[in-house]
């Protein structure tokens, strides 16, 4: 495994600064502005008379970047994880929750001086952070070993749960009504999962095409997004918490030592390489489709998120739920500003959340628009002389 090996440190390398994901995004826009009329044909259009290459990714491949989100949020809270015992979390909870208010709170109020009502339907694209990318920055700021990183990690899964639930309540397919009762489909998925769980089934294979394909067609069928699927069946995969192999390099004596954690390791490499075709699908805007929603997400994200995480974590301090040692007021407010980071999720929403080519393209404008945050961080990182911790206390 020579070659493995040698390999192994630029996959890992590429997947932790998230370089298929920028390459992605970096791909779309330039293809956009050179060839709209190329990039929207190649992107939008059906394959072979199937199904259009932004269908493929956005609702079959994003089912799987779900599915590893909601291994984290499980993760986190089983026996040993950082939301369990829940008193241990409840500062971020409530960093969270204004995570997800400030930034709602500050759309609103910005459509009334520069949007109108046609606006309206964006409030959600603002309110979740990009894992992988805050994460980055956080560590770029703090240093790895810093309590605001473990901090904004709990933050960031929280609130991407929240917008998951956003997405699935407030951004049904457009021009599509629900259709409730095919949700059913999506409880026996679950349940499917539940028996398969309750009968001690190691493998994640029967999870995923029993219960997965159940709740899809479901997702779908009830004209709600259908990459939610694997949210209602990955917390029934046996777990338990311990670290997972870092890559599929590893030899298979180390690999994951649960479903849960198999599931993740087998498939997170290919979803962090894969995200560079989500970049593509959904990045590809005119940089002259900058217009007021652009300003109004990328300004949600920036005075929202920070001050409303930043308050609320002052809040919860108050209320006798202290922040982790090593966590002051300096440390909070830019914590704040790098969950503002919102690219992924923020992209996602701003496609679920227009019809309108021009307000979509402006909207997904301010997501992207969000990713100089993490710059703008470490600079308020310097200014406010933040110590960063790059080693454990002995």
């Amino acid at each position: 495994m020579a070659n493995a090996s040698s390999i192994r440190p630029v996959v890992n390398l590429l997947r932790e600064f998230s370089i298929p994901l920028m390459a992605g995004v970096v791909a779309a826009l330039a293809w956009a502005n050179i060839s709209y009329d190329s990039y929207h044909h190649v992107i939008h259009d059906a394959i072979w008379d199937f199904q259009s290459l932004h269908f493929l990714t956005n609702d079959v491949f994003m089912v799987l970047f779900f599915g590893i989100a909601a291994v984290e949020i499980t993760s986190n809270l089983a026996p040993g994880g950082s939301l369990n015992p829940l008193k241990n979390a409840v500062n971020p909870l409530l960093a969270t929750v204004g995570g997800v208010l400030g930034p709602i709170g500050f759309f609103f109020l910005l459509n009334v001086f520069l949007g109108g009502p046609q606006l309206l339907r964006g409030w959600g694209i603002p309110t979740a952070t990009d894992i992988a990318m805050a994460w980055l920055v956080a560590r770029v700021v703090f240093g790895a070993a810093h309590p605001c990183v473990s901090f904004l990690l709990l933050l960031a899964v929280a609130d991407d749960a929240i917008s998951l639930a956003i997405i699935a309540i407030f951004y049904p397919a457009p021009d599509l009504s629900p259709h409730p009762l095919w949700l059913l489909l999506v409880l026996l998925g679950a349940l499917i999962a539940l028996f398969l769980n309750r009968f001690r089934v190691k493998n994640y294979w029967p999870y995923l095409i029993l219960g997965g394909v159940c709740s899809w067609l479901g997702l779908h069928q009830a004209h709600l997004h259908p990459a939610l699927a694997l949210v209602f069946v990955v917390p029934f995969m046996p777990h338990k918490n311990s670290a997972p192999a870092e890559t599929v390099f590893d030899q298979p004596e180390n690999r994951a030592p649960s479903t849960l954690l198999a599931f993740e390791h087998d498939w997170k490499l290919i979803v962090d390489f894969g995200l560079f075709l989500f970049g593509l699908c959904n990045a590809g805007v005119k940089f002259s489709a900058v217009g007021p929603i652009t300003a109004i997400i990328f300004l949600a994200l920036l005075l929202g998120k920070t001050l409303g995480v930043a308050g609320f974590a002052y809040l919860g301090n108050a209320l006798g739920f202290n922040l982790p040692k090593g966590v002051g007021p300096k440390e909070v407010f830019v914590t704040g500003l790098v969950a503002g980071v919102g690219l992924t999720v923020a992209l996602f929403v701003a496609g679920e959340a227009f019809a309108d080519p021009k307000l979509q393209d402006a909207a997904k404008m301010g997501a992207l628009a969000s990713s100089a945050i993490g710059p703008l961080a470490f600079v308020a990182g310097r200014v406010l002389k933040i110590k960063r911790k790059t080693e454990p206390a002995a």
